[in-house]
């Protein structure tokens, strides 16, 4: 008996278990992600005061009108020259028309500065090989171009990796003096405070024919 049984745990090593796939092997270098037709929202909030109410609010525009693309390389780094996310300022809407105009024509001057472009320069605290399940964060830096000016900017991300995509927010902030926008001065504004906070829902899905 003592026999049979060391042959049995010798045989046991010796046979090969069933294989596993790699982990994040789908997910390897280079790969080129673009936005889906749905799933991604740009969106600006600031705090402020109406003459109408008695407590601050946030005043929030929104748009859908945004396109772009990142391409990763096989160091889990963003290709510059080809990872670039455009908004169309034009159509931000918040819950107030007046509000909208003002800030077209005197704020953001969309007729002169109609788009925001975000070029992806570096990943901070990714991990690589990307992970191809799970929720994880990390930090993008990149070179952000609104009303004719460009700053350095870095957003804080939180995204969920499923299907080969990935989906999530990315948000940033910065001051309406960084990229000289005239904060608004109407009657009707109490007050409202210097700091923009940036959003950015999105849903990336991988490129199947890149490299091919």
């Amino acid at each position: 008996m003592i026999r049979l049984a060391a042959a049995a745990a010798l045989l046991a090593l010796l046979t090969p278990g069933p294989r596993r796939p790699a982990p994040h092997a789908a997910l390897a270098g280079p790969i080129r992600l673009v936005l889906a037709p749905s799933g991604n929202e740009a969106r600006w909030r600031v705090r402020e005061r109406l003459a109408s109410f008695d407590f601050p609010n946030d005043a929030v525009g929104t748009t859908r009108d945004i396109g772009g693309a990142i391409v990763i390389g096989a160091d889990g780094q963003p290709d510059s020259s080809a990872s670039k996310i455009t908004v169309n300022l034009t159509t931000l809407k918040s819950d107030r028309d007046m509000r909208d105009r003002y800030i077209q024509r005197r704020t953001l001057e969309t007729g002169q500065y109609p788009t925001a472009v975000l070029v992806l320069t570096s990943f901070l605290k990714l991990r690589t090989p990307l992970p191809d399940s799970g929720t994880f964060t990390f930090e993008i830096v990149g070179n952000l171009t609104i009303h004719g000016v460009t700053k350095p900017t870095t957003w804080l991300v939180t995204a969920e990796a499923r299907d080969g995509g990935f989906s999530g927010t990315a948000l940033t902030r910065l001051k309406f003096e960084d990229f000289n926008l005239a904060q608004p001065r109407v009657p009707i504004l109490l007050s409202i405070e210097d700091e923009i906070n940036l959003e950015f829902q999105f849903r990336f899905v991988r490129d199947t024919t890149f490299g091919r």
